[in-house]
């Protein structure tokens, strides 16, 4: 993985009460975690202070769901930026293919939000990937570099950046992209960004998304462009350290 911290991150979306996420992090306090391994938990808005007073993982970090292109103002219903450094929140998934379908985000305005987020000193994990129809039209690649090419155009450095392909057809469906499947996958977007953003792209880490789990994870070991994992439900179970130490 070219010097490349391993990482995995825990997406709950929107699930949890404050008594399941105390269980999950109380129990990821008492894993034996590797400690070259970047795990970061993003639980809903309500249970992020909670998350962050009760980690006690050096190598684990909190991270928000979703967030805003503004500081403050009459924008009601959402979240600043600058709150969740406030929270002690250090990473933002952006770009989640809910996002972009339910609530229906643009490439630009997810653009939008990526560069805002990392002047306000938050790291971005930036969700990418294809429907099942582009999947059999051939437009995997064609999609990929689409949303890939909205944040090219606004940020220039992306060392703060991790890109989480995440093919929609995959996600929450127990179907998952092969570890052969996902490594050709991630080295075109590579060999793609290297095009764009020149050397950066040999240092950025791509993660595979899509119901990732305990028992597929360890299939991934040995594939070089695939830098870790952005778990959606496994992330709420006992599994979830499994994912972290599979390339033990």
């Amino acid at each position: 993985m070219a010097n490349r911290e391993f990482f995995v991150g825990g997406n709950f979306k929107m699930n949890g009460s404050k008594e399941k996420v105390s269980k999950i992090v109380s129990d990821l306090n008492k894993a034996d975690l590797p400690s070259n391994v970047q795990v970061v938990l993003c639980p809903p808005f309500p249970y992020l202070a909670q998350v962050v007073a009760e980690n006690k993982q050096a190598t684990i970090k909190v991270g928000a769901q979703n967030c805003y292109v503004k500081e403050s103002g009459a924008y009601t219903g959402e979240v600043s930026p600058k709150f969740l450094k406030d929270l002690g929140v250090d990473y933002v998934i952006l770009g989640h293919s809910e996002r972009r379908q339910i609530f229906k985000e643009s490439d630009e305005f997810v653009a939008e939000k990526v560069k805002f987020a990392l002047a306000e000193g938050l790291k971005v994990i930036l969700c990418i990937g294809e429907t099942i129809d582009e999947k059999k039209a051939g437009k995997t690649l064609a999609v990929c570099k689409r949303e890939l090419q909205a944040v090219v155009e606004k940020v220039e450095d992306w060392s703060d950046i991790v890109v989480a392909y995440e093919p929609i057809w995959a996600i929450g469906t127990g179907l998952a992209a092969t570890s052969d499947d996902a490594e050709s996958i991630h080295e075109e977007i590579r060999s793609y960004l290297s095009t764009v953003i020149g050397k950066q792209a040999s240092t950025v880490r791509i993660l595979y998304g899509g119901s990732a789990n305990g028992k597929n994870a360890p299939t991934f070991r040995g594939k070089d462009n695939v830098d870790g994992f952005l778990v959606g439900g496994a992330s709420l179970k006992p599994e979830f350290a499994d994912i972290i130490k599979s390339r033990e």
